[in-house]
């Protein structure tokens, strides 16, 4: 008699990858996640591998991992994933302090950030 299996937080043909702990702000992480929203994931991956932005890298793994959770979990076709949903949230700061002139010092804040990629399989029209 043990605890109940937890249901499952994304439909059956839906795959979830989450990112816990990514180094940079919410703000310049959805910047990126803004440009997959809605893509295929093969588009997307191209996105992410051309993107200027230092985001982008985490970005690819999170959903390199929901790809194969895809694949390997619940046996989706890679194919016809699209990236149903990129949502980003906040972290934890962490606090440093900057020695400056007369004995003074400034706080500095080092954000981390959440992303969530939800990929689902489309059936082709």
């Amino acid at each position: 008699m043990g605890k109940a299996k937890s249901p499952r937080r994304v439909g059956d043909n839906e795959a979830l990858a989450v990112g816990t702990s990514i180094r940079g702000s919410a703000q310049k992480l959805n910047l990126v996640a803004e440009q997959i929203r809605g893509k295929k994931v093969e588009e997307a991956l191209n996105i992410l591998s051309f993107s200027k932005k230092s985001m982008a890298k985490d970005a690819t793994k999170v959903l390199a991992s929901a790809i194969a959770n895809a694949e390997n979990n619940h046996n989706l076709d890679v194919d016809a994933l699209v990236v149903a949903e990129a949502s980003v949230g906040k972290a934890i700061t962490m606090k440093r302090f900057h020695t400056r002139g007369r004995g003074k010092s400034t706080r500095i804040l080092k954000p981390f950030s959440k992303l969530r990629i939800v990929v689902r399989e489309e059936e082709e029209a």
